[in-house]
């Protein structure tokens, strides 16, 4: 794993699927309660594995897979996983009163989280992931908030 540019709060850039994890892990173990990460990216670049990774760090045992049809999967953890995908869903207000979850004191991981980007609260940590083909994958992250902005220095300094 590479750290340049400034484009955003960092601009990552990731070799293979166990950087993917490890950096995923990185952020699980730095994680804190309330922490919401939305991550986006083309289908394939890599969400689930990222949010794979997050599960490690968390100490979650459980096999995390997709939640692509069921919108979301609940996993226990030294803090609770909320692993949330809203790629089909096309109104943020319908209702599945998602934003209730960000505040049970667990991490939420949303992928496709453009698609209910209204509904998102003023602090989290947001991943833009782009396929540059095979396995490598580069990474944008932006902070918003102290929490968030402070959790991007704890992965600098790793």
């Amino acid at each position: 794993m590479e750290f340049v540019g400034k484009k955003y709060d960092f601009e990552l850039f990731i070799n293979s699927k166990d950087e993917m994890i490890e950096l995923g892990k990185m952020v699980g173990e730095a994680s804190y309660p309330n922490l919401l990460i939305t991550l986006n990216g083309d289908l394939g670049a890599g969400k689930t594995t990222f949010t794979k990774g997050i599960a490690l760090g968390l100490d979650i045992k459980s096999i995390v897979s997709s939640p692509t049809f069921t919108i979301m999967k609940i996993y226990e953890g030294r803090l609770t996983l909320y692993h949330m995908d809203v790629y089909r869903i096309n109104n943020p207000f319908s209702d599945f009163e998602l934003e209730e979850y960000f505040e049970l004191d667990g991490v939420c991981v949303i992928e496709w989280a453009e698609n209910i980007k209204e509904l998102l609260p003023d602090e989290y940590l947001s991943l833009f992931i782009e396929d540059l083909g095979d396995d490598k994958r580069r990474i944008l992250i932006k902070g918003y908030g102290d929490k968030a902005k402070e959790l991007i220095n704890k992965l600098r300094r790793n």
